[in-house]
Parts: structure tokens; C-alpha cells; sequence
């Protein structure tokens, strides 16, 4: 006679877990729905940033309640948030792309030219342009990667400088002003609809488009399979090199898009612009909880993240911590997620291992 499940579960103290592990479907839809939300990175990061943002507000109200503070705290990490979500998708493959900082140069020098070489140019064409070129950009790293078998730290690395020297070839010394953009373009940086920004709007578009292909979509489930085990996904027949190419071309035409939004942002791009922002879209998407071996995490944490670290850099002056320290806290934060990731990683290992080892 078998004995009934609850019975198992209090004769034996790791049998509650193992059946949770093996039976969630016992669990209502509702109750599985608030326990995901309950015990998920993304809804620890949100809370760090909304603590982050009471107390730079506490300490200067105007952080949060001035003319303009509300328009900021959306505006200023739109860019940031498209290079990360582009970046997530890489580092889920188990790849990384340093070339994004770069391509957004290129891209943001390209918009000005376009408006300048081309008068009259609809603002439409030189979007396409500039995600265009930022796919192509993309697939070049991807075909060396998933193509020629070599390590993505090492290619986007290389064409990181190669896009950057592309740069400053062309700009030289001369640089875009905001005099020579349209005004309808520069509005996009300015304009607002229901108090949000345009430029925001883009970015949630981009982030929330993006995040329902990888959770829903063949594609984007593979990708996850990809990232957790290489080999295994080989064996099982997934199309590696083609899910590999997709994705570094994704990160490419957001980086190009960036590029775009940069120019209507700033109005003013030189040869200099996107410097240190790949390493910031990194940061961003660790600290949002995205491994940075692959296989796990999501773009909304990473869109979480690039928020966190754009407030950050704009709290700790207001409270009156010095440059030093400013970069230590954001170290901090992208070592402490790292080892978060590895314990939590650690401790499903060890909870699949006992559920195995009692069945």
C-alpha cells in the first residue's frame, strides 16, 4: 500500500522539497505565479533600486520632486537599457559582446552624417540606417564566434578597437553639433508622451518585444539551451551557430539603435562617444542577474539592472560619496551578484542532487 504524499512529507524532511521539485503542478497557476514573483532576482533588484532611489530623495528631495528629476530618472538609462537587453541575449548564448560601445559610436556618427550629407532625409530612413549597420556590425562577430570557433571575449575585444579606429578615422577632430541635426530629431531626446519620455518608450518596446521572444519563442528557449550546455545542445540538434549569429546581430542593431537615440539624446557626437559603455551594459546585465556563464536570467532583470546603475551613479554624488568609492559600490555590486549567482547555482545543484538520490 503506497503512502500518501503529505505522509512522506513529514516522515522525511527533504521529501516537501523533492515533491515540490518533481510535482509543481500541484501548485494553482495564482500560487505558482506569486511564488516565482516572490523568489525571483528581478523583484531583489527592484527593491535595491527603489531603496536607492528613497534615499538619495530623503537626502535631497530634488532627486525625485524638481522640474525635470522624473524625466531624468527615465530618460538617462533608455540607452543604457537597449545595450543591455541586446547584451543579455549574448551572454545567455555563454558569449559576450565588448563591441557595443564602439558600434554605438559609429552608428551615432553615422546618424549625423546622414543628416548632413543628405539633407532632408526622413528620421525613419536613418533609424533603419542605423540599425542596418549596427546588424551588420553584429554579424561580424557572430560569424567569427559561431563560424570560425573563436572564443567571443577575444573577437568582440578586436573589433572593439577596430570599430573605435573605424571612428576616429572618419570624425578626425570634427565632431556633430546639435546644429547641424533637425529639429524634429532632436525633439525625440526632449519629447514626452504621458510624462514619459520617447526615447523611454523605445526602450521598453525594445525590451519588451525582445523578452517575449526568448520566454515564448523556439528560438529564444534554445538560446537558454545553448548557454547552459553547448555540447548538449549540439548533440540534441539545436542550430547553434545560427541561434549564435542571432544573437550577436540582435546585440548589434540595439547597439546601432543606441547609437541613433545617442545623437537625438546629446545632439552633439564625437569620435569619443559609447566610451566604457560596453563594460557598463556588462555590468548591467550581471547585476540584473543574468549568469555570466550563460543558460540563466532574463532581460527584464538586465533592464532592472542598467536602471540600478545609472541611479546609483546619480544618488552617491547626492549623498555625498567621492568618485572613488562611486566605482567601488558599482565593483561591489557586480562582484556580490557573481557570487549570488554562483550560490544560488550551488544550491540547485545540491537540491536536484537530493531529489535524485531519495526517488
Amino acid at each position: 500500500m503506497s503512502t500518501p504524499t503529505h505522509e512522506r512529507a513529514a516522515s522525511h524532511p527533504h521529501h516537501a522539497d523533492q515533491d515540490r521539485l518533481v510535482q509543481p503542478s500541484q501548485l494553482s497557476p495564482a500560487r505558482r505565479a506569486l511564488a516565482t514573483v516572490l523568489h525571483s532576482r528581478e523583484l531583489a533588484i527592484l527593491l535595491v533600486l527603489a531603496l536607492v532611489i528613497a534615499v538619495a530623495t530623503v537626502r535631497n528631495p530634488t532627486f525625485l520632486f524638481s522640474g525635470n528629476s522624473w524625466r531624468d530618472l527615465l530618460l538617462t538609462p533608455s540607452m543604457l537599457v537597449v545595450l543591455a537587453v541586446g547584451q543579455a541575449v549574448v551572454i545567455i548564448t555563454r558569449n559576450v559582446d565588448l563591441s557595443v560601445g564602439s558600434t554605438l559610436a559609429l552608428t551615432a556618427y553615422l546618424t549625423g552624417r546622414l543628416f548632413i550629407d543628405l539633407p532632408g532625409i526622413p528620421i525613419v530612413a536613418v533609424v533603419v540606417a542605423g540599425l542596418l549597420v549596427g546588424g551588420l556590425l553584429g554579424l561580424v562577430n557572430g560569424v567569427l564566434v559561431a563560424v570560425g570557433k573563436v572564443p567571443a571575449l577575444v573577437i568582440t575585444l578586436g573589433t572593439l578597437y577596430i570599430y573605435r579606429g573605424i571612428v576616429l578615422t572618419w570624425a578626425g577632430s570634427d565632431r556633430i553639433n546639435a546644429s547641424d541635426l533637425p529639429r524634429s530629431f532632436l525633439s525625440l531626446g526632449t519629447r514626452q508622451v504621458l510624462s514619459i519620455p520617447v526615447l523611454t518608450l523605445v526602450a521598453l518596446v525594445v525590451l519588451l518585444s525582445v523578452g517575449y521572444y526568448l520566454q515564448t519563442a523556439r528560438g529564444g528557449r534554445e538560446m537558454y539551451a545553448i548557454g547552459s550546455d553547448p555540447d548538449a545542445a549540439v548533440l540534441y540538434g539545436l542550430d547553434v551557430r545560427r541561434r549564435v549569429l542571432t544573437a550577436f546581430v540582435l546585440s548589434g542593431a540595439l547597439a546601432g539603435l543606441a547609437g541613433v537615440m545617442y545623437a537625438a539624446r546629446y545632439g552633439t557626437v564625437s569620435a569619443g562617444a559609447g566610451v566604457g559603455m560596453e563594460l557598463e551594459a556588462v555590468a548591467a546585465v550581471v547585476i540584473g542577474g543574468v549568469a555570466i556563464f550563460g543558460g540563466s536570467g532574463t532581460v527584464w532583470g538586465a533592464a532592472i539592472g542598467a536602471v540600478l546603475l545609472v541611479t546609483i551613479n546619480r544618488a552617491l554624488p547626492i549623498l555625498g560619496i567621492p568618485d572613488f568609492w562611486q566605482r567601488a559600490v558599482v565593483g561591489a555590486l557586480i562582484i556580490g551578484a557573481i557570487v549570488l549567482d554562483r550560490v544560488l547555482a550551488d544550491r540547485r545543484r545540491r537540491t536536484l542532487a537530493e531529489a535524485r538520490d531519495e526517488s
